[in-house]
């Protein structure tokens, strides 16, 4: 007899009992969707890079969740640790519900990881890209959300020069081109993966720590038109839970609504042209 294929689908009462995971989960919309998450029953799974932000949310968490979520530090500047990272969750779970590749980060200045790679792009695409690539078997039936963002707009992909060589440094475009990329390999994910429902979302104008020492941070932190972490943290949380005939493979989504996509983003042989540099500096083999 041959096996259904996998629905994507999730159980009546949503997540409980599910297996999710969530990386930069110590600080804004990971930590508000972490939490929230956990009160709903799942099983979280907590990554963030600082030790004791990481401690926080996971105690913050127990006292009103249960079961109690697990914790890994894990610092995607490093992609030997994002490879420890999965040699540890493949030892621990046989699968995986959900991944929120959400870790984000904008560096005021151009700055080399000891990967080799600029900082920005490794930290919001290149690692969160290979630790799905590592989980791949695990996330059969699964699904696959990647937090992007409207600057994406300002990016300028260019899958012959990941590190933006080419041009002068800007934290912005930098920033917009990894969330360009975040868009991309969500779509391109779910071609290639059609037991796995990916998607990518815009979590609106977000009140974080992002862009912490650069000139972005003041406004992230004191905009008071700025939506709070649980109200950006909205839509991911409604993509992981959703019946899956509600959501489009490869979609982008804003306030709960696919939206369109522009511009090179939607060129879909460019993200299959990612997707293949993406493998090729994160060392998989195309799959």
């Amino acid at each position: 007899m041959t096996a259904a294929a996998p629905s994507h689908g999730h159980p009546r009462d949503g997540l409980a009992g599910r297996t999710v995971l969530v990386t930069g989960a110590t600080s804004g919309i990971g930590r508000a969707a972490a939490l929230a998450i956990a009160r709903q029953g799942a099983h979280v799974v907590l990554v963030g890079r600082d030790a004791e932000r990481l401690r926080t949310v996971t105690e913050e968490a127990g006292r009103t969740a249960s079961p109690v979520p697990a914790a890994f530090r894990t610092d995607f500047t490093e992609l030997r640790q994002v490879r420890g990272l999965a040699e540890q969750l493949r030892e621990r779970y046989p699968r995986i519900d959900v991944l929120v590749s959400n870790a984000g980060a904008m560096f005021w200045s151009r700055t080399t990881t000891a990967d080799g790679f600029e900082a920005t792009i490794q930290v919001n695409h290149l690692a969160g890209f290979l630790l799905a690539r590592l989980l791949r078997d695990r996330l059969a039936g699964g699904r696959l959300i990647l937090t992007s963002s409207d600057a994406y707009t300002q990016g300028r992909i260019d899958p012959d020069d990941l590190n933006g060589d080419r041009h002068r440094y800007s934290a912005g475009q930098a920033y917009g081109t990894s969330k360009q990329a975040n868009i991309m390999a969500a779509a391109e994910a779910a071609r290639r993966w059609p037991d796995v429902l990916a998607v990518s979302h815009h979590p609106g104008e977000v009140r974080t720590r992002i862009g912490r020492g650069t000139i972005a941070s003041s406004y992230f932190r004191f905009n008071p038109f700025l939506r709070s972490a649980a109200k950006g943290a909205d839509t991911l949380l409604w993509l992981a839970a959703a019946p899956a005939g509600e959501l489009t493979p490869g979609g982008y989504y804003t306030d709960r609504r696919l939206s369109p996509v522009s511009g090179p983003t939607a060129d879909a042989g460019l993200a299959a042209r990612l997707w293949e540099a993406s493998e090729a500096a994160v060392g998989c083999t195309t799959g």
